[in-house]
């Protein structure tokens, strides 16, 4: 087995609102090996983009740990000082945000950012130039001498996520953070950055981590998957297991939302029924008890707890094993 890198352990998290204390992230584990591509998938709201923030210790001010840790290299990331803090991130932890946009300072080029992202190498100017040259032409940027004294607006959306890529990877970092790194682009852009995510992973030994709610992105990278609902860890398996024998009724639901399964032309496109709980005061038993069409009172006054259906796969349900 691969060296572990990093260990998500019982992390909670809640944001501090007006309405109260909002549990985004409850007891949620995780765990990162070298070489692999780990997908984090779920619905709006279910704390996918918490946990990825707080896999690199960039939470929100209003957001408070309230138990758990986040272990890489034996050092709960949570607890180290600032300064510690910038030495891990780039250089062991590096993350490609949701919107390239707001990734890059809009006054100044491209290539002077680059430049800065390596500060932490004891190299000169030149050969950091350098370097950041030929990563924008390893994510398949076209004239990448030209492109570094570009401003970021003055890029196509697909050409932004591609530099935002270039920029996580310039540290060549043990662990790597896609947060919806599709999102934002056409489906012409979408199948080129899932082309070239998917040759990082052939020469990159690192892990990678997908935040997505695109079940096809997952399909196509990832070995392993953890799918949230409500700010938990509710099923965690191989992609296999989570396309093909889902245990959870959330991940048969959301299997089943997705148009791929379609067979035929339907007027009205699945979706599941009902809304997230209130997280300010998430239900007594399963979070999932109000959409779940095999729920008893037993679940609905019970918590249910992580069991193992299979090796490698795990699901947070009562009737998991039955």
């Amino acid at each position: 087995m691969s060296e572990l890198l990093l260990s998500v352990k019982n992390l909670s998290v809640s944001y501090d609102t007006e309405a109260g204390s909002l549990q985004a992230l409850r007891r949620a584990n995780l765990a990162a090996r070298a070489g692999e591509v780990i997908g984090i998938v779920g619905e709006s709201g279910c704390g996918k983009s918490t946990l990825a923030s707080a896999l690199i210790n960039l939470l929100a001010t209003n957001a408070r740990v309230v138990e758990g840790s986040v272990d890489f290299n034996g050092r709960d990331i949570l607890s180290l000082s600032a300064e510690e803090k910038r030495h891990v991130r780039g250089r062991h932890i590096a993350m490609i945000f949701q919107d390239p946009m707001t990734s890059f300072n809009p006054v100044l080029r491209l290539g002077d950012q680059l430049v800065d992202f390596q500060d932490q190498l004891d190299l000169p100017q030149r050969e950091k130039r350098e370097r950041a040259c030929a990563m924008l032409a390893r994510v398949g940027i076209p004239d990448p001498a030209y492109n570094m004294n570009r401003y970021v607006h003055e890029l196509s959306g697909g050409m932004r996520q591609r530099v935002a890529i270039a920029a996580a990877l310039l540290m060549t970092p043990d662990v790597l953070i896609a947060d919806e790194p599709t999102t934002a682009l056409d489906v012409t852009m979408e199948a080129q950055i899932i082309h070239l995510m998917r040759e990082l992973r052939h020469d990159y030994n690192g892990a990678i981590i997908v935040i997505t709610h695109h079940l096809g992105l997952v399909g196509e990278l990832c070995d392993r998957v953890y799918v949230m609902y409500a700010g938990q860890v509710v099923e965690e398996g191989s992609t296999d297991d989570i396309y093909h024998n889902p245990r959870h009724p959330y991940t048969q639901a959301l299997n089943a939302c997705d148009p791929a399964h379609l067979e035929e032309a339907v007027a009205t496109l699945p979706t599941i029924a009902g809304r997230l709980p209130d997280l300010v005061t998430p239900p007594q038993g399963c979070s999932f008890v109000d959409r779940c069409p095999i729920a008893t009172t037993h679940c609905r006054n019970a918590p249910p707890a992580m069991v193992e259906v299979a090796a490698g796969h795990h699901a947070l349900c009562h009737e998991a094993r039955r």
